[in-house]
């Protein structure tokens, strides 16, 4: 009706994809066009390229592209070393991959709890779970946050373990410098798409300076052989496809910006809910580059489910990363320690809205929807 303003709510999604497929628009379909019409589809230049740029981005000498994050996982704990029966020390508060690669393996996750303020491993819990079956500790990199390397480090070198990071929502993260998946032996990371650094469908890749867990690496993603038909082991069909290799390609340059658009927006819904009652925002290690995959607050007083139920009625969407910690799970449950800590950030976590380009507008709106 004429002289009467119609307001509308904004749908907010809790990740927007288009914005950066329309920026690169030109330069993705000249790559996709390009495997098309070379006929190559199946480990061909593209993925030979991508895995020695990426190789160059980290700064590691080796970067072995697979078909998943899950498959980096399973398979950089095989050329790690790690067997049935051995234990490997990891957090429940992760996505189920990372344990369900170490059962994979015939390995046993071993769960210990987490620091509340960046929802990974809490070290100081690490050495007393360790026992002669111990052979590796499994960190995650959770929401883009690093978690805390040195004490690590320094308990994998005095009992000889290896450490294998799940860096698979922390691609371009950094810790002390370093980026994360190169502290350990091997980093393992997803370009699922709504990851960081996003194919538009699976891939992963394995990340390390060891030569020899390297080339156990390439002869595993090619179903156990180092030249066609000459099988040395039981592996797995889990090489990168050309077309997403093509993809990352034109991704890849364009990273850091993405992440500095992430930390731009995590800093504005920083300033915007200080000042909400019962909602804590992210702790950012200072030692630490936060690339916030997620953008996770904790909500407390029992009322998560709650401000998420107002929130999807206000058109705004979240996501709960993780409802249930993966020791509670069926699989593991039986065998499980409390863990009181995860326990308690399970019934807590709430995701908000996050990508590189997110307007202020939409993250003004939410925060005006949040405070009730």
């Amino acid at each position: 009706m004429k002289g009467v303003k119609i307001c509308m709510l904004v749908k907010i999604p809790v990740l927007d994809l288009k914005p950066e497929i329309e920026f690169l628009w030109d330069d993705l379909m000249s790559a996709i066009q390009g495997v098309l019409k070379s006929g190559q589809f199946i480990m061909g230049p593209n993925v030979k390229a991508f895995e020695q740029e990426v190789a160059a981005y980290l700064g590691v000498k080796h970067a072995i592209g697979v078909n998943s994050g899950t498959d980096a996982l399973v398979i950089g704990l095989k050329a790690a070393g790690i067997c049935p029966g051995d234990e490997v020390i990891t957090t429940p508060f992760t996505f189920f991959a990372t344990a369900e690669a170490v059962s994979l393996v015939g390995a046993i996750p071993v769960f210990v709890d987490i620091d509340p303020k960046t929802f990974n491993i809490d070290p100081n819990l690490i050495k007393p779970a360790i026992t002669l079956r111990t052979k590796a500790i499994l960190p995650v990199h959770l929401y883009g946050q690093a978690a805390d390397m040195d004490p690590i480090m320094e308990l994998a070198a005095k009992h000889n373990l290896k450490v294998i990071e799940d860096t698979a929502q922390a691609f371009g993260g950094e810790y002390k410098g370093k980026k994360l998946g190169t502290i350990g032996d091997v980093g393992c990371f997803s370009f699922f798409p709504s990851k960081n650094l996003g194919a538009f469908g699976d891939g992963g890749l394995i990340a390390t300076d060891d030569d020899q867990i390297a080339e156990t690496a390439r002869m595993l993603r090619v179903h156990g052989s180092r030249k066609k038909y000459y099988n040395e082991a039981i592996g797995y069909n889990s090489r990168l496809d050309e077309i997403q290799a093509a993809i990352l390609r034109v991704k890849l340059p364009h990273i850091d910006n993405a992440n500095e658009g992430r930390r731009q927006a995590s800093h504005r819904y920083n300033e915007l809910l200080k000042d909400v009652l019962g909602i804590i925002t992210p702790y950012e290690d200072p030692n630490a580059k936060h690339v916030y995959h997620q953008y996770t607050i904790r909500v407390q007083n029992g009322c998560r489910d709650e401000l998420k139920d107002h929130l999807a009625h206000n058109g705004i969407g979240t996501m709960v990363y993780y409802p249930v910690p993966v020791h509670r799970l069926p699989m593991y449950k039986e065998q499980a320690p409390t863990l009181t800590v995860a326990e308690q950030l399970a019934d807590e976590v709430l995701s908000l809205p996050i990508w590189p380009g997110i307007s202020q507008e939409f993250q003004e709106q939410l925060a005006s929807s949040t405070i009730r």
